[in-house]
């Protein structure tokens, strides 16, 4: 099943001679619990399809449909509801709140929509990612491993339809980033997890179930591993 598409996605920036076409006709299908990775370098238009994916900016042209709904149909409060939740981030930025414990930072998405978290499946995934001895803890007290860990955590607590993820190892060592890449496809596998993650890593891409190759705002490739 198709859980997230781009149809003849296309962003500009500029005109006339500055016209920059960040993504240029872009269509791209992702399967229900996939695990795919998005290649290319700087400038390539990768961070751009990102943005697009998670409904953050807004395309020139095209749509994005997310677990059936097309997403640039709906206005921006309904937007940010629908984003919260259907989509979990994960970023190199890690993006946790200091003043919250590591079981506050899992859980406040779910709190930010008003509902209780199901304790069972946040027990899972602290187990899965290796955060039992670590809840109590301000996420300033963690390394940047375990902080990436939490926001693994974070994203999939509200069970979203994707999980976008991006360079989420751009600020670890390449152990730490090998152990963070290994948890997410565990992640994708255990919980039939969704994932699309943004990489310039050849070797990173490789974990994931199948490669898509974007230049100059174009996709010019997709392998399965």
């Amino acid at each position: 099943m198709v859980i997230l598409e781009t149809r003849n996605l296309r962003k500009n920036y500029g005109s006339g001679e500055t016209l920059v076409k960040a993504l240029d006709g872009v269509n791209l299908q992702v399967q229900n619990g996939e695990f795919v990775a998005v290649v290319g370098t700087s400038g390539s238009g990768k961070s751009t399809l990102l943005h697009m994916l998670g409904g953050l900016d807004r395309p020139t042209s095209g749509e994005v449909y997310v677990d059936g709904k097309n997403i640039f149909a709906l206005k921006d409060e309904e937007l940010t509801i629908f984003r919260r939740r259907k989509i979990g981030f994960v970023f190199q930025q890690y993006n946790l709140l200091p003043t919250m414990n590591v079981y506050e930072n899992i859980i406040l998405p779910i709190g930010l929509d008003g509902n209780l978290p199901d304790e069972a499946y946040i027990r899972e995934i602290v187990e899965t990612l290796g955060l039992e001895s670590k809840l109590k803890n301000l996420s300033v007290n963690l390394s940047g491993g375990q902080q990436q860990r939490v926001a693994i955590a974070r994203a999939l607590a509200s069970k979203p339809a994707i999980i976008l993820a991006d360079e989420p190892t751009g600020n670890l060592d390449s152990r730490t980033s090998q152990d963070v890449l290994g948890l997410l496809k565990v992640s994708s596998e255990r919980f039939g997890q969704t994932i699309v993650m943004i990489t310039h890593n050849e070797e990173i891409a490789q974990m994931a179930d199948r490669i898509v190759r974007i230049e100059d705002g174009k996709i010019v490739g997709a392998a399965n591993d």
